[in-house]
């Protein structure tokens, strides 16, 4: 995988934490609380993936490629049919609250699970990976809040239709490079 594929997924997989850190009611000053742990969960959790994966690995070499499609597919097209949904503002979150964020990390990386799975199969270098979804879903989600903070109120963006679209288009460049080039 090009390190631009590798960036075009992290941001795919970092924009439920975009839509997470926008949506918070919280001072500049919790930045890096809320960040941090939104992109140590993506990272941690693209490890776990990983390491289920190479499990896998021997039993579906042969079949991987529509693993890893599928997969992508399947969490573009969640992501794009969330961004359809309407959501109901509860007035108690408390997106400071440890249990709270650590829900929020859990929630928003369960894609970069089935990702490290994905990425076991295609053999890609973890360490590049992890570290690259795990910053940039840092600095996304940090660019949130403070973005949330001075206009979330007044602009309503799909985030996720932009992150499904990116994993559907990696999910199937993955797929025709594996039938047409392989």
């Amino acid at each position: 995988m090009l390190y631009i594929e590798v960036l075009l997924l992290a941001i795919g997989l970092s924009m439920d934490s975009l839509a997470v850190s926008v949506k918070n009611n919280c001072t500049a000053g919790n930045i890096i609380k809320i960040a941090s742990v939104l992109g140590i969960f993506q990272a941690g959790m693209t490890v776990i993936g990983y390491t289920m994966g190479l499990g896998f690995e021997k039993y579906i070499c042969a079949f991987d490629h529509w693993i890893a499609f599928t997969l992508l597919l399947y969490l573009g097209g969640k992501m794009i049919y969330d961004s359809a949904k309407e959501e109901e503002e509860d007035g108690k979150f408390d997106p400071l609250c440890n249990r709270t964020l650590c829900g929020l990390g859990i929630a928003t990386s369960i894609d970069a699970l089935a990702v490290g799975i994905s990425l076991a199969i295609l053999k890609s270098p973890l360490l590049l990976q992890a570290s690259t979804i795990g910053v940039v879903t840092f600095a996304i989600s940090a660019f949130g809040v403070y973005f949330g903070n001075r206009f979330g109120k007044r602009i309503d963006l799909k985030l996720d239709l932009i992150g499904g679209l990116i994993l559907i288009g990696i999910g199937t460049k993955i797929l025709i490079e594996h039938v047409f080039f392989s």
